[in-house]
Parts: structure tokens; C-alpha cells; sequence
């Protein structure tokens, strides 16, 4: 009373704040005595009190929130050491709180026994316990009347009947929390009531500590051990600071409760069950609840909103997904590179000259030139023989996500993502999708937030159209965190979910809602487990270093995987089987232990806009009746494949860019029928498209190319194939055939295609360009593989190569400028049809001993070799080609003596003669001719044509060999 004296004697000087007043230091020492209703008089002082109260946050606010018996640490149990933004503002938000009980009496108002009824002003106090008023509590509630306070002094209260409250009152504990320990069973029949500091137990006779079917109670700073609670509709509740040890929480039907600052401990079931939709019949209690809780700093407002939202989004969501995403790339060589690609036995790396290897084809090892413009000619000759210099540009598809990816990937370097592929922080997103902003704001059941549940079987069950919404809660070392089943919906916000025994969060049965801003890694099995028809919104969640997969969709689930950052896990990334069929997109997934999304056991899925790098195995695997729709992806930089195609897979691949990865670009393998087209392959270490057929055993799967082990649940997946639908996908047309349509594969390390399949192929308006090895190779194709309309063009080696006992047609292609043969076949059925075959190293055509071709209507140009040679016993029709002369000293068909099976028929040969004669291919004009080929509506989707490479050539020859005059034939 003494400092409160001298403090209004001296109000008058701190009004005025002279200069020759206190110092501001010695008046914050002084108003630290002072307690909370004194605080707050003298802040209404004036402006300059009202100041000073508020700078007190770090002493007095401090020292009045952390003394407060019914309140612990702010950011109690899961930040105990981290302080709040302000410690006055959290004990505002606490004191707040704490009064919602009594808000009630307000109400009272409108009733006509409102003088009978009314609470009285000063509310009285009964004690409980040794040498006080009442001996146990049952006699205090019998004397006790309309909100008064019952005081349990430290002891051992253990009742032997059920109590049933009948009036509202406030029941609190006195000393320290554990002082006071209460073993009863009890049961509200009153509109409120509230409990404060105490620790219940269960009675002898039932397991149930608590029950209301209709009021509102509120816990503070309470333990519970060992029993349950149980809360109906349209009654509520509120939890603040309590613990709760192997005690489950049940709320049924409940149309809002709120469970904040709570532990949950060694739980042997569900520590907080939802059941039932919430309760269309709310009691008086639920829109003071619903105020209190958009009031909260951790509340997100929407656009219409009048609440402020304090709490740093950005800041977080940062961290999780940064404004820029750089990609190094490691090691002290790339080793993806066509230059430092290890070639193909029988190729020599290091030679300078022209080689012909066993099998006949040419191998020209010059300085690379291999992005068009003039091509490697003329170095090596004599300035009096006739020089050719080949000019055109060859343009393919244009690359999906722009030019970032066109160059070769560099050792060490770092490489920055198009903007359109950089991850938005959770506060964005909702920003621009208002239907999830609406979702993340709204409120129904039961609110948990800011719990820890730790060390027991499950976290939260929400069930049979039940509603729960879970915001910055840590959950660990638990069996599973979240289940949600039945038609139920959850909303999770910057929850922390780490190291489950299961799945963090599982849905099944149509479980939907959203799951955003969370942290989910360590889980033994997925972070997210989606089955049975649930489909949930999963956004801009970190999904990490899981034990087996990131996300899981088996079972005719669904769901929008958006937005996230995937990576490190075991298994998948996403794993979609069992007719799983997903949205997934603008995700990062990246370097995954296994393939970064696998799609398996008949999985679909619509995956576009991905950036999907630096897994062990392939960016994308698809096997066993996986048809996925795969579109418009970033594949890079994998220790594998790009993607891979399995067993029996099918889908549409389209649109991807698909670069530096040390394996293939794309492997298909038997009896998978994919749909590849308009893809960006570049860059790849091994071949840009290879397709491989296991059937015969022949091949053997590099090591990487495997299926990954059956995702099951419990070790049973066959029961989810019982509820399997069966869905007519408008984007999921049938393919019979294997198609390679429109894709641009240039710069990989080996050959651009290599097929050895024993199924048939078709390879339509591709451009293979500047590969590592031959443009195509088909080594095994018992099948026919029908090549057409391709553009093929310097390439290392061939142009095309196709082995013995293979089935080939080449149709409408242009093979330009490569550094051995245009074509090389030893094939026993091959057919070479209106192709042009220009300005290559080695000859135009070579066929090898024993092959058996058709070469017709061809335009055959050779660069310093045979337009067609024939070696060995080759059997072979060649009919109404135009060869045009290729060097003075070679001849322009090369045939073996005393090959009758070599048949040549109306033959035009051109060779150069006089300075006017001008050649130009004009009738039908320069291969490929894509707008006369069949063109699916995929390929029009993304407006990527190859464009034709050449429109004529022109040749113009003067004087002889030794003149200083030379021959020019272009190709424009």
C-alpha cells in the first residue's frame, strides 16, 4: 500500500516527464511491485503511462505470466526455452481465456427469473480439505451455488460415487501443480464449469474421469493419468496446459472444442478421438470459443477478415521452400557429357583418324561441331580436290521449361531453376487458391493446437465424418500420428511429424481435408498414407528421410499433392499403386534413396510441372500396369534413369525435360506400352531412349533396374484390391504399340535410341541429334520397328544402325552429317524407303554380309565415301534412288564382284560436271515432311513441331582436280 501511495503522489511528474523528473529506468523498477489490476489503472493514466506499462513486456509481464499457477510457459510443452513475441500479449490471450466459462451469465439477462438466478457480484469461496469448511468435495458441491469458487487444499481427494455437477462452479487446486490429486468420477449436468490445478485420476469403479453430454468445462494446468474423458455434443470443451498421461480424450459429435498447450503421453490407444459430424445443436459456449480462437496470433485470417495475423508465415515457410532453388552439380568430371562418355566397344576415344571397325562402320573422331552450322568437313583436304561445305540448322522441339537446360551440365556448377519451377511458401499458395484459404480457416470439432503427443500408440483418430484441425503440434515416437477415416476431414497446419512406428498421417475411406506447412520425416513407413477413395489436399509440406516412401496412394485413392519438398526417403518419393490416382504437381522430389515417383500395380496419376533430381534410381518408374499421365516434369541429374518403363507399363509421357542423368533418359522395357512424346532428352549419360525386352533373357538389367518391393500396410496389400474401381481416364487413350513420337534426344552419351526388343516399335518425328554414339541403334528386333519422319543428325557415329535378324523399316527420315555411316544395316529385313541420307562421313548406305534390304527412292549423298556400298554376300534392292557424287576418288555405288543378290534398278546418279548444274530437293522438298505424318492430338497439345531441316541442295561445280576452284553444295 506504501508504493502504491507514493506512486499516485507522484503521478502528476510523470504526466509531465520533465527532464528533471525520474529517470524512466527507476520507474520501471518501481511499477515492477505492483500487481495486474494496478498495471491496469495506472495505464489509463495518460498516454505516457500507458507507454511505460507497455515496456515492462521483459519484467513485470514476464514475472506475472511465469507466476501465474494457472498457466505455464507460453510455448509449453514443445518450445519451452524460446520466448513469445510478448509475454504480455500471451497473458492477455491466457486471461482471456480463462474467463470464457463465465461468459455465460451474460445471457442470463433475457431471462424473466434473471433477479432470481443472477450470479452475485462477489462470488463465494468454499475450502476443501484438513481443518477447512468441507472435508471432501461431493459436501462443498452441495452447498455450492451459481459460480462459486471451490478451493481443494493440498491432499488426496478420492470419491466414492459418481459426482454429478448440478450448478456451475469453479473448482482449483491451491499450491502447486500435484499438490492436490483427485480420484473421482464426474459427470456435468451444468451449462459451464471450470478446473484448475489439479490431477485427476480415475475412481475404483469406472475408467471415466470426466463426462458432459451438454455444457462447456474448461481445464487449466490440470494432469490426467490413466483414464478417459469423454465430451458430447453440443457440449464443449477447453484444454490449456495440461498433461495428459496414458488418458484418452473422446469427443463425439462435438461442434467445436479447443485443445491448446497440452502433452499427451504412453498413450495404449488414441490419445484424442473424433467421432461423428459436429453437432448442429451448439450450446452457449460456442461462439465465444469460435471468437477466442480467431482472435489467436496463429489464426489465418482471409482477405475480409478485421483480425490481424501476427505470425511470421514467410519467415517460416522459407526455410522449406526458398525463393530460389540452385541445382550443383557434383563431382570433379560429368559424366554426363558426350565428350567424356565412355563410347561403346570398338570405338577408340582417342583417335584422330577415320577408323573402320569390323563390322564396317565408320568411326570419324573430329574436333565436335555437332550443333549444326558448317559441318566437320574439309579439315584433312587438299585445296586442289573438290571440297564440300554442308550448311543447315537443325531445330527441334522447343524444350518445356525453357532454355536453362540446353547446355551441357558443367562439374561443380550451380544451376538456377526457371521461375516457374520455384517452390511458394505456404502463404502464397493459399493466396491463390481461395477454396484452401477457406479450408485453412476453417473451424469445426475439434482445434488442437500447440500439443505434443509423444511416446504411445496413436496420436489423433478422427472418424465417421468427424472434423479436426490440428495447427503447430509436435507428434513423436508414436505407432501413427493422425488417422482419418469414415468421410472424415482433418486440417493440419505446421504440424512436426517424426519418427512414427507407421505412417504419420493416414487416410482411408474417403478421409479428405487439408495437410499443409508440415514437417514429416524419420516415419517408418510413409509420411502420408492415402487409400480407399480418400483425397485429401496435401500443400507445401516437407516430406523427408521416411524409412520407406514419402507419399502413398494405393487403393482408389486421390487426392492434390502440391507444392512440397520431397526428399531423401528410402523408397519413392510418391508411391501411387493399386489404382491410386493422384494430382501431383510443382513438387521438388529429389534425392530419394529409390526412384523419385513410382507408379505400380495399375497406379495412374496426373504428374505435371515436377522437379525430379538426384534420385538413385529413376526420376519416374512405371511397372506392372502403371499408366500415369506424365507431363511437362524436370527430370534431372539422377544416378539412374530419367524414366523408366517396366513390365507391363504403360502412360503418356509427355512434354518433360529430361537432362543429365547418368543413366537413360528413357528405358522401356518389355511389354510396356508408354506413349514418349515431345520430350526434351539431353544430355543423359548413357542413351537418350533405350527399350529393352527381358523376354528372352538376352538382357541384363544394368545395375539400378529393378522393380521396388510391393507397398503394403501391415504386410497385407491384397486387401486393397477387394474395393478396386476400375475409371474410364478421358487423358489415358489405349496404345497398342510402343510409340517414340516428336521427342528431342540430343547430347546423350551413347546412341540417341537403342532398341533391342523382341515387340514392335514405332518412332515417329523425332530429332536425334548430336548423341555420344549412333543416333539409332536396333540391335534386336524380331518385331518390326518402324522409324519415320525422324530427323538424325551429327551424330557421333551412324546415323542408324540396325544388327542382324532385325525387322526395320526407315521411312521419310533425314540422316544428316554424321560422323560414320548414314546407314548401317546387317538386318534381315530392312526396309530404307524415301529417306535422306546427306552429307555423312562413311557412306550413305553400307550393307554388311548376309543382310537382306530394300533401299527405294532414297536421295543418297555421301560426304567423302560411297553413297551405298554393299559388302560381302549382301541381298539387297535398290530402286529409283538419287545418289549424288561424293568425293573425285570414290566411286557413287560400291558393289562386290559376283554379288547376284544385289538388284539395282532405275538408279538416277548425279555427278557434278559443269559450273551450272544445280541440283535441289524440291520433289518432294527435304526430309522429314512432318505435316503428311500422323500426328496425335498429344503432340498438338504443347504446340512443339520439328521443324524441316533442309529445303535444298545446291551444287555448282567449275574446272577440274587440280583447279583452284571448289564445289559448294548447301543445304539450306
Amino acid at each position: 500500500m506504501d508504493i502504491k501511495f507514493c506512486l499516485l503522489r507522484t503521478s502528476l511528474a510523470l504526466v509531465t516527464m520533465e527532464a528533471g523528473g525520474l529517470p524512466l529506468e527507476l520507474w520501471r523498477m518501481i511499477l515492477a511491485y505492483l500487481h495486474l489490476p494496478d498495471l491496469g489503472r495506472c495505464s489509463l493514466v495518460c498516454r505516457a503511462w500507458y507507454e511505460l506499462i507497455l515496456s515492462l513486456d521483459s519484467t513485470r509481464w514476464r514475472q506475472l505470466c511465469l507466476g501465474c499457477t494457472e498457466c505455464r510457459h507460453p510455448n509449453w510443452p514443445n518450445q519451452p526455452d524460446v520466448e513469445p513475441e510478448s509475454w504480455r500479449e500471451a497473458f492477455k490471450q491466457h486471461y482471456l481465456a480463462s474467463k470464457t466459462w463465465t461468459k455465460n451469465a451474460l445471457d442470463l439477462e433475457s431471462s424473466v427469473c434473471f433477479s432470481l438466478f443472477r450470479r452475485r457480484r462477489e462470488r463465494r469461496t468454499l475450502s476443501v480439505g484438513p481443518g477447512h469448511e468441507f472435508d471432501s468435495l461431493g459436501s462443498a458441491l452441495a452447498m455450492a451455488s451459481l459460480y462459486d469458487r471451490i478451493v481443494l487444499f493440498p491432499g488426496v481427494y478420492e470419491e466414492q460415487g459418481e459426482i454429478i455437477l448440478k450448478v456451475p462452479v469453479e473448482i482449483v487446486g491451491q499450491g502447486k501443480l500435484g499438490e492436490v490429486a483427485l480420484l473421482a468420477s464426474i459427470d456435468q449436468h451444468c451449462s459451464t464449469t471450470r478446473l484448475c490445478n489439479l490431477v485427476f485420476m480415475p475412481a475404483w469403479f469406472s475408467p471415466i474421469m470426466y463426462k458432459t453430454t451438454s455444457g462447456h468445462v474448461q481445464f487449466d494446468n490440470c494432469n490426467f493419468e490413466n483414464g478417459h474423458i469423454q465430451v458430447h455434443g453440443p457440449g464443449t470443451c477447453q484444454v490449456k496446459f495440461c498433461t495428459f498421461k496414458n488418458t484418452h480424450i473422446f469427443l463425439h459429435n462435438v461442434p467445436l472444442c479447443v485443445l491448446e498447450n497440452c502433452e499427451f503421453v504412453g498413450s495404449e490407444n488414441n490419445s484424442v478421438t473424433v467421432e461423428g459430424h459436429p453437432s448442429a445443436d451448439k450450446n452457449w459456449a460456442y461462439k465465444y470459443l469460435l471468437g477466442l480462437i480467431k482472435s489467436s496470433p496463429t489464426f489465418l485470417p482471409t482477405e475480409d477478415s478485421d483480425f490481424l495475423m501476427s505470425l511470421d508465415l514467410e519467415s517460416r515457410d522459407q526455410a522449406w521452400s526458398p525463393k530460389t532453388c540452385d541445382i550443383v552439380i557434383e563431382g570433379s568430371q560429368s559424366p554426363t557429357s558426350p565428350a567424356s562418355s565412355s563410347p561403346k566397344p570398338g570405338s577408340k576415344a582417342g583417335s584422330q583418324e577415320a577408323e573402320v571397325g569390323s563390322d564396317g562402320e565408320r568411326v570419324a573422331q573430329t574436333p565436335d561441331s555437332s550443333d549444326g552450322g558448317l559441318s566437320p568437313s574439309g579439315e584433312d583436304e587438299d585445296e586442289d580436290q573438290l571440297m564440300y561445305r554442308l550448311s543447315y540448322q537443325v531445330q527441334g522441339p522447343r524444350p518445356v521449361l525453357g532454355g536453362s537446360f540446353l547446355g551441357p551440365p558443367l562439374p561443380g556448377a550451380s544451376i538456377q531453376l526457371p521461375s516457374c519451377l520455384v517452390l511458394n511458401s505456404l502463404q502464397q499458395e493459399l493466396q491463390k487458391d481461395k477454396e484452401a484459404m477457406a479450408l485453412a480457416n476453417s473451424v469445426q470439432g475439434c482445434l488442437i493446437r500447440k500439443c505434443l503427443f509423444r511416446d504411445g500408440k496413436g496420436g489423433v483418430f478422427v472418424c465417421s465424418h468427424g472434423r479436426a484441425k490440428m495447427e503447430g503440434n509436435i507428434f513423436r515416437n508414436l505407432t501413427y500420428a493422425v488417422r482419418c477415416i469414415h468421410n472424415s476431414k482433418i486440417i493440419m497446419l505446421r504440424n512436426d511429424i517424426y519418427r512414427c512406428r507407421a505412417s504419420g498421417i493416414f487416410l482411408r475411406l474417403e478421409g479428405g481435408g487439408l495437410i499443409a506447412g508440415n514437417n514429416i520425416y524419420h516415419n517408418a513407413e510413409a509420411g502420408v498414407d492415402i487409400r480407399k477413395k480418400s483425397n485429401p489436399l496435401i500443400l507445401c509440406n516437407q516430406i523427408h528421410h521416411g524409412l520407406r516412401s514419402g507419399i502413398v496412394v494405393l487403393g482408389n485413392g486421390k487426392g492434390i499433392i502440391r507444392n512440397n519438398q520431397i526428399f531423401s526417403n528410402k523408397e519413392a518419393g510418391i508411391y501411387i499403386l493399386y489404382h491410386g490416382n493422384p494430382i501431383v504437381s510443382g513438387n521438388h522430389i529429389f534425392k530419394g534413396r529409390a526412384a523419385g515417383i513410382a507408379v505400380n500395380e495399375n497406379g495412374k496419376g496426373l504428374i505435371t510441372e515436377n522437379v525430379i533430381r538426384e534420385n538413385q534410381w529413376g526420376g519416374v518408374d512405371i511397372r506392372r500396369g502403371g499408366i500415369p499421365v506424365l507431363r511437362s516434369n524436370l527430370i534431372c541429374f539422377g544416378y539412374s534413369d530419367g524414366v523408366v518403363v517396366g513390365d507391363e507399363g504403360k502412360g503418356l509421357i509427355e512434354g518433360n525435360t529430361i537432362y543429365a542423368n547418368k543413366g537413360c533418359g528413357v528405358w522401356m522395357m518389355s511389354s510396356s506400352l508408354p506413349h514418349v512424346t515431345s520430350n526434351h532428352v539431353s544430355y543423359n549419360g548413357l542413351y537418350g531412349v533405350a527399350v529393352f525386352s527381358q523376354k528372352d533373357g538376352s538382357s541384363e538389367l544394368p545395375r539400378g533396374h529393378r522393380a521396388q518391393e510391393n507397398f503394403s500396410e501391415d504386410g497385407d496389400a491384397i486387401l486393397w484390391e477387394t474395393e478396386l474401381e476400375k475409371e474410364d481416364d478421358p487423358l489415358r487413350r489405349p496404345i497398342t504399340i510402343a510409340l517414340v513420337e516428336s521427342n528431342s534426344i540430343n547430347h546423350n552419351g551413347a546412341s540417341g535410341l537403342y532398341v533391342q526388343s523382341s515387340e514392335a516399335l514405332h518412332v515417329i518425328t523425332n530429332v536425334i541429334h548430336a548423341n555420344g554414339d549412333r543416333g539409332i541403334t536396333v540391335a534386336q528386333s524380331s518385331q518390326p520397328t518402324r522409324v519415320a519422319n525422324n530427323s538424325i543428325s551429327c551424330n557421333r557415329q551412324s546415323g542408324v544402325k540396325v544388327e542382324a535378324q532385325c525387322k526395320v523399316e526407315l521411312r521419310g527420315n533425314g540422316i544428316y552429317d554424321n560422323r560414320g555411316h548414314g546407314i548401317i544395316t546387317k538386318g534381315d529385313s530392312t526396309i530404307v524407303i524415301e529417306n535422306d541420307i546427306i552429307g555423312n562421313r562413311g557412306s550413305g548406305l553400307q550393307l554388311l554380309p548376309r543382310s537382306d534390304t530394300k533401299v527405294i527412292k532414297n536421295r543418297i549423298h555421301s560426304f567423302r565415301a560411297y553413297g551405298i556400298a554393299v559388302r560381302g554376300r549382301a541381298k539387297a534392292l535398290v530402286q529409283e534412288n538419287i545418289i549424288f557424287q561424293g568425293k573425285t576418288n570414290k566411286t557413287i555405288f560400291q558393289q562386290i564382284s559376283n554379288n547376284r543378290e544385289c538388284v539395282m534398278q532405275n538408279n538416277k546418279f548425279l555427278v557434278f560436271k559443269k559450273k551450272s548444274d544445280t541440283w535441289r530437293l524440291v520433289n518432294p522438298p527435304a526430309r522429314p515432311h512432318l505435316e503428311t505424318s500422323l500426328r496425335r492430338p498429344s503432340v498438338a497439345h504443347n504446340g512443339q513441331k520439328v521443324t524441316a531441316m533442309a529445303t535444298r541442295i545446291t551444287a555448282r561445280v567449275e574446272g577440274g582436280y587440280h583447279s583452284n576452284r571448289s564445289v559448294f553444295c548447301t543445304i539450306l
